[in-house]
């Protein structure tokens, strides 16, 4: 697969823009999902957060064998993440979610807790080139490494999806370069 860019976002709909940008998102709790595959720095955007508004699926107990393919979020790890951003969400907290989410499925279960609880839905796509996400892959430690393979598909879905992010229902979708919320 080419190491090429992810396709530009389309433009937000008419009734979410105003001369000059986005309309302003609503003070309150918001949804943020970090969305890329493996090593795009999905965590490390996630540090620009209060810790205590992240939730990763690596905080859900239970052993890898439940996982029904390596890089893919087992039913009992998205119930679990689910359940504890509604938790969130129902006390009025941001909730910024540090996992892969390439899986519409799994975005949709998550954009159906903020629309219950009326969060704003931010859509932040990890935007770093796959050579470099094959490349941070490699250098994790062996129980966090994933198949070159699993990354390689993990970034195609997210690439596929870029276009679609808005008609999922996300407020506002912005592509992140490099890895970093920061740049």
């Amino acid at each position: 697969m080419p190491d090429t860019a992810l396709p530009e976002v389309p433009a937000a709909p008419a009734s979410r823009r105003r001369a000059g940008g986005f309309v302003p998102l609503p003070d309150g709790p918001l949804l943020v999902l970090l969305i890329g595959p493996a090593g795009s720095g999905k965590s490390t955007a996630a540090a620009a957060w209060p810790q205590a508004d992240v939730v990763t699926t690596g905080a859900v107990p239970g052993p890898a064998a439940w996982w029904p393919s390596p890089g893919s979020t087992s039913p009992r790890e998205l119930h679990a993440l689910v359940t504890e951003v509604e938790g969130r969400l129902a006390r009025g907290r941001t909730c910024v979610v540090d996992a892969a989410l390439t899986e519409g499925a799994d975005r949709a279960r998550l954009l159906a807790a903020a629309e219950g609880y009326g969060a704003p839905p931010v859509a932040l796509v990890m935007g770093t080139p796959l050579g470099l996400c094959l490349e941070r892959n490699a250098a994790r430690p062996w129980h966090r490494r994933l198949p070159g393979d699993t990354v390689r598909a993990q970034y195609a879905r997210t690439r596929d999806a870029v276009p679609g992010l808005r008609a999922e229902g996300f407020a506002r979708v912005e592509i992140l370069h490099g890895g970093s919320a920061h740049g």
